[in-house]
């Protein structure tokens, strides 16, 4: 998801707003001839992402920077460990760094909390996955670091699959369609390489799914904010013939206990919707 291409086109804009027309205190003040170099520093523990969005912000800022990885997507870094070098003209090093470290701050916040649930669950079997709550425009920077993180990504967006959530469910039912038999219908109608999922609230749709499920026209069900009882029940009465998903404001405490219940998967909106940035410094060095 996260290609060349992409991370050229969002860094670009990211640099256009904050510079539109230049950087105005280093046209003013740095001497054109000026060299710098600077250390990407870790100033926390944590999981780094996004150091290719790094490379690729000092790259558009002024093309001459050099930028050298010492850490890459997925390491598990150290607060004071030196993550990449960057050389080059100081005006475009200065112009790159906020923007760089707002790429790579988010980034690796994200990889970092995910690597905490995915510690969490470790040894029942359950996969810590993530949501579309992320920021727009920013969903495969998000996604990416997700996957850095030891997690896995849920769909990328509304083409990637068919996903009847509460709302679905309202419209269908005000409209007097048996969900069921709206499941079977769907099933006939779409490739046999599409996945289909379900949103369940209480373990009583599961009654009203059961023909759906018997037939092979759910592939997963989402469990979504029902307690711990409820969702081991749920995974009993499902059985094999769909995988079982569980969702709703699952934290960081109470994780492993949702994971034991036998779910095959935990969404976790909180990965990318509340990330808390990981601590990240450029040590800046001008050179005589």
């Amino acid at each position: 998801m996260l290609d060349r291409r992409l991370i050229a086109e969002v860094v670009g804009r990211a640099l256009a707003e904050d510079a539109p027309w230049g950087d105005l205190t280093g046209a003013h003040v740095i001497p054109a001839e000026a060299i710098a170099q600077a250390h990407l520093v870790a100033r926390a523990d944590g999981v780094l992402a996004g150091a290719e969005v790094v490379t690729e912000t000092f790259r558009q800022a002024d093309d001459a920077i050099e930028v050298i990885l010492t850490a890459h997507d997925g390491d598990r870094i150290e607060a004071g460990q030196r993550l990449a070098t960057v050389h080059g003209p100081a005006r475009g090093v200065l112009a790159g760094e906020r923007v760089a470290l707002n790429f790579a701050q988010r980034m690796s916040g994200i990889a970092t909390t995910t690597a905490r649930y995915v510690a969490a669950v470790a040894g029942t079997g359950a996969r810590i996955a993530d949501t579309r709550k992320t920021a727009p425009g920013l969903r495969a920077f998000d996604k990416h670091a997700v996957l850095a993180g030891g997690g896995s990504n849920h769909r990328f967006g509304l083409s990637d699959a068919v996903m009847l959530k509460d709302n679905h469910l309202a419209v269908l039912a005000a409209g007097g369609q048996d969900l069921a038999g709206a499941l079977l219908s769907l099933r006939r109608r779409l490739g046999h390489t599409t996945h289909v999922e379900v949103e369940v609230d209480t373990l009583d749709q599961l009654d009203m799914l059961d023909p759906a499920l018997e037939a092979g026209a759910v592939d997963s069900v989402l469990l979504d904010n029902v307690t711990l009882d409820e969702l081991a029940a749920g995974v009993d009465r499902i059985g094999r013939r769909a995988v079982v998903e569980a969702s709703g404001t699952v934290g960081l405490d109470e994780v492993a206990d949702v994971a034991r219940t036998g779910v095959d998967v935990i969404s976790v909106g909180a990965l990318t919707h509340s990330v808390s940035a990981l601590d990240l410094g450029l040590d800046l060095v001008v050179d005589a």
